[in-house]
């Protein structure tokens, strides 16, 4: 079997690496308890707290760690009729603050099934937090909680279409409860394919080398001004830790969905409506679906897509990820090959 470097199959909990080394898994980044148990579980705000020019990693941990959370979220379990036998257990992960609202950013399979959430700040302080969305099909969710103005400082979302393979990142989380926990490395690739909860595919996945581990699922992945472009969701595994191996959900798919999360409780995906192949000069269009976004566009079978809203796109992967970073309505500029000229056409995206 052809092996494909940039997907990752793992299920709820943890599973195979397609076509990954032997043994190694991609494992979400939950961490779990149930009693005496500890387990793996199934792992457009426009404010920064930051400045616009680089930063040291202290300056950025400094910054924004007040904005970074623990959310702790308990699930009951099963009535059972053995005595004791009816236990709740907790899932352990990280959140950031996305607006001034009270809305926390972090991953659905963080609070999936929960009965309760509790979400601690840096301070100690803790208040109850109640779900607002989740989209299984990203793993992102939205927690609300009824906190202080002054805890309530977000982080700012920077465009991930922008990140380049070797830039600066920090991760803060709270691995096996560590609060606070902040590590740094680099980006290590880019366009990676994750799956998600629901066996979708995440597209655009950033990974990276910076450390993390079970309970910095939800966390922020930041770039060097402090910047938010990523949430941290699974690991590549041999061991079920750190292998320095990370994958973050990019920035903007997070953008997407959490504004639509807040508005609504749900998420609706972004779709173009063609089949696509990687082609020499860009991206092949080999067919496309009657009344589509893509077809009432003007797009044809035979077109080379090479670019989107100015972006450069090289391969199909990178395309799906644009496409992922927009919500449906979403009008987008597509420059294509055909017939050896170069044209522009704008196309509203449909809905997935």
């Amino acid at each position: 079997m052809r092996r494909n470097n940039n997907r990752l199959a793992a299920a709820v909990a943890v599973a195979a690496l397609a076509g990954g080394g032997a043994g190694a898994t991609a494992v979400t980044l939950t961490h779990g308890s149930s009693h005496d148990a500890e387990q793996a579980a199934v792992a457009t705000p426009s404010v920064s707290n930051v400045a616009s020019s680089a930063l040291s990693v202290g300056q950025i941990a400094k910054a924004d760690t007040p904005s970074v959370v623990e959310i702790d979220a308990t699930e009951a379990a099963p009535d059972s009729p053995f005595p004791g036998g009816s236990q709740s257990s907790k899932a352990l992960g990280t959140g950031f603050v996305y607006d001034a609202k009270g809305d926390i950013v972090t991953n659905q399979h963080v609070v999936s099934g929960s009965t309760s959430v509790t979400v601690k700040f840096s301070d100690g302080s803790t208040y109850k937090g109640t779900v607002v969305g989740t989209d299984p099909s990203t793993d992102l969710a939205v927690v609300r909680v009824n906190a202080p103005a002054s805890k309530l400082v977000p982080l700012s979302l920077a465009d991930s279409s922008q990140v380049a393979v070797g830039d600066g990142v920090v991760a803060i989380g709270n691995p096996f409860g560590l609060d606070g926990t902040v590590t740094s490395g680099i980006v290590s690739a880019l366009n990676r394919e994750i799956t998600a909860p629901d066996d979708s595919p995440i597209e655009g996945a950033i990974q990276t080398d910076a450390a993390i581990n079970h309970g910095n699922s939800g966390g922020p992945l930041l770039d060097l001004h402090g910047n938010v472009i990523g949430v941290t969701s699974q690991i590549q595994s041999d061991s079920g830790g750190n292998d320095g191996v990370g994958f973050a959900i990019p920035s903007n798919t997070v953008r997407s969905i959490v504004s639509q999360l807040v508005a609504t409780g749900k998420a609706q995906h972004a779709l173009l409506g063609v089949q696509v192949r990687t082609a020499g000069s860009g991206v092949g269009v080999s067919q496309v679906s009657s009344g589509s976004a893509a077809d009432s566009a003007g797009l044809q079978a035979g077109d080379v897509i090479t670019a989107v809203d100015g972006t450069t796109v090289a391969s199909a992967e990178k395309l799906r990820a644009l496409i992922a970073g927009h919500k449906p309505g979403d009008r987008i500029t597509l420059t294509i090959l055909r017939s050896g000229s170069t044209k522009s056409l704008t196309a509203t995206l449909g809905s997935k």
